[in-house]
């Protein structure tokens, strides 16, 4: 459904938005680009878009619950639905659009081949009841992914079915969990870095856990002397993301590793960065216990919308007998996947069950083929050109927009700058407002929070050249605005479809309901 028109002009009125041209339409279209109603103002609820026989005969067996007055949904012909979605898809922006330079996610292309691949009979068909006689391709392709996976880390075993990254963290940390009530080890902490993504202390704390913060050093990187400081008997694990939020690479990874281990605990790592250092850093041999990793962003998976996602998780030979059910387990003659049935003699230390069902069948699939076609070499380059592309953003925008961590060395996969030289008055969001005027999506802003009015952006391998050099010309105009207080950068976007949204009270008091004449 379209957002509500809330910034007060109607199609054809003289406020009506004109861009720079100042020419006001009738229809409120510019050019090719359409003004669209609501789908509720296009189709009313007394119409249909088809002709339906009245049901006749049947008992009712809906036990009462049957509808005593008419949904409500508005009724469109096939045209008109099809033209409503198409011109609000115009409207959106996309990876298929141009660079989707969004910090911390990963937007990257999603080659078609993987999408081909994940439609083929045999894959875009499968249900998750069928008799496993019928899936063996099926469980072929988790098991090679699984493979790969493990070959990729240097893990000792992998489990499939978390769903996305929080639900691996969380995996993860059951996992952890259960090896230290198993040794009979009550602890109660975890310790997450200021700069970590969010969900890693809302994860601890789900899991039951107190979660306390480490500093990070100046140059944007765990302190380690303050985590050895903190390291006790009640310390359960350490949760970091590596490559971190900074976008850099923590160094003293090992330390930081062995110093945990002989206090007891265990580590986690966050792996939503793994596209950095893919085919060329191996987590196990940093010490890590357990890591998500994001298919949907390493492995080039499409995303967002809340899904789907996939998030296996590897584990280190500590953290293995613990993982979930189901798992998938090779044997004479091919595949089998070991159930609640099998687990007690098959996984006596398993902490359960985390889904429905052996994860996204399809990103698994689309996954896979992202690997093969680009094979050990390929995902070796995959992170060198995203490590390039970002450095070559902070290189080039260095003396216009401030990089904290930019004057100690490279940057891994993503750039980070902060709003210090804006004039006063200026704030990051204008920045961003007004990098859609010049047909862009905004980075990441406002995160991580240790750096003020944050910027993160990660152009990824997909990026070329002159598609990076494109963003940094328009990144680069703005950034001069900012610095020179140009007020017409509050006003921005003026060319997008809607303008500014009043964002803090569009959260607060959300409208979720269309209201007739409203």
């Amino acid at each position: 459904m379209n957002a509500p028109n809330t910034s007060g002009w109607k199609p054809g009125t003289p406020d009506a938005p004109t861009g720079e041209s100042g020419i006001v339409t009738v229809t409120g279209n510019r050019g090719l680009m359409l003004e669209e109603p609501l789908i509720f103002e296009i189709g009313g609820a007394d119409t249909c878009g088809v002709d339906l026989p009245e049901p006749s005969g049947g008992a009712d067996r809906l036990g009462g619950l049957a509808r005593s007055e008419p949904f409500g949904l508005p009724g469109l012909s096939e045209p008109e639905t099809v033209r409503h979605y198409t011109r609000l898809s115009r409207q959106n922006y996309a990876i298929d659009c141009g660079i989707f330079p969004l910090g911390s996610c990963t937007m990257k292309h999603n080659p078609r081949l993987n999408e081909k691949v994940a439609r083929m009979p045999g894959f875009g068909d499968l249900h998750p009841l069928q008799p496993e006689s019928t899936v063996q391709g099926a469980l072929a392709v988790i098991d090679e992914l699984a493979h790969w996976l493990l070959a990729l880390t240097g893990m000792h075993s992998v489990a499939m079915s978390p769903k996305a990254g929080a639900h691996g963290e969380l995996c993860g940390i059951l996992c952890i969990r259960a090896a230290l009530e198993a040794r009979g080890d009550a602890r109660s902490v975890i310790l997450v870095p200021e700069s970590a993504h969010g969900t890693n202390p809302a994860t601890a704390a789900f899991a039951g856990y107190q979660v306390e913060n480490i500093p990070a050093t100046p140059e944007g990187r765990v302190d380690l002397a303050a985590l050895k400081a903190r390291l006790g008997s009640d310390v359960a694990a350490v949760m970091i993301t590596n490559p971190n939020t900074c976008g850099l690479f923590e160094r003293e990874m090992k330390a930081i590793s062995d110093a945990v281990h002989a206090a007891g605990a265990l580590v986690y790592c966050d792996g939503a960065n793994f596209n950095a250092i893919v085919g060329r850093v191996r987590p196990g041999d940093l010490g890590i216990d357990a890591m998500h990793i994001n298919l949907h962003k390493t492995f080039s998976t499409p995303h967002g919308g809340g899904g789907p996602g996939s998030g296996p998780v590897v584990l280190s030979e500590a953290l293995a007998p613990f993982a979930p059910l189901p798992f998938v387990r090779k044997v004479a003659g091919g595949f089998e996947l070991i159930e609640e049935e099998d687990g007690v003699a098959a996984a006596p230390h398993s902490f359960g069950r985390m889904a429905a069902f052996n994860g996204q069948m399809g990103m698994f699939t689309r996954a896979l083929a992202y690997i093969l076609s680009h094979g050990a070499d390929g995902l070796r380059q995959v992170s060198g050109d995203a490590v390039l592309g970002a450095n070559y953003i902070l290189r080039s925008l260095q003396d216009v927009l401030d990089a904290p961590f930019g004057k100690t060395g490279p940057c891994m996969h993503e750039a980070l700058f902060s709003d210090r030289g804006f004039a006063e008055g200026v704030a990051t969001l204008d920045l961003a407002k007004a990098l859609i005027d010049e047909g862009f999506h905004p980075m990441t802003m406002y995160f991580p929070l240790v750096v003020h009015g944050a910027m993160l952006v990660e152009p990824t391998e997909c990026e070329s050249k002159a598609s990076l050099d494109q963003f940094i010309m328009a990144l680069r105009s703005i950034a001069e605005r900012a610095r020179a207080g140009d007020e017409s950068l509050h006003q921005a976007p003026q060319l997008a479809p809607r303008r500014r949204l009043d964002e803090t009270r569009a959260a607060r008091q959300p409208v979720l309901a269309y209201e007739v004449g409203g």
